[in-house]
């Protein structure tokens, strides 16, 4: 696959700055323990559920063809 026009390189210190709140959020993240999937599940079923006309105003997919994978 080709673009037509020339993508230019990823500089993470220009592209993607963090601050120092950044780093100690992402060493906090790291050093915690993952989620057993009770606790996982329960965390999900705390978090409310979206408004059903919010659900029902999403556009779908767009074209003739049935999405596929």
């Amino acid at each position: 696959m080709k673009s037509r026009e020339s993508s230019r390189m990823l500089d993470l210190s220009r592209d993607l700055p963090t601050s120092v709140a950044d780093v100690i959020a992402l060493r906090r993240a790291r050093e915690s323990g993952r989620l057993n999937l009770e606790t996982y599940l329960r965390f999900l079923a705390s978090c409310p559920a979206p408004p059903l006309n919010e659900l029902r105003a999403r556009k779908g997919p767009a074209g003739d063809k049935p999405f596929e994978l």
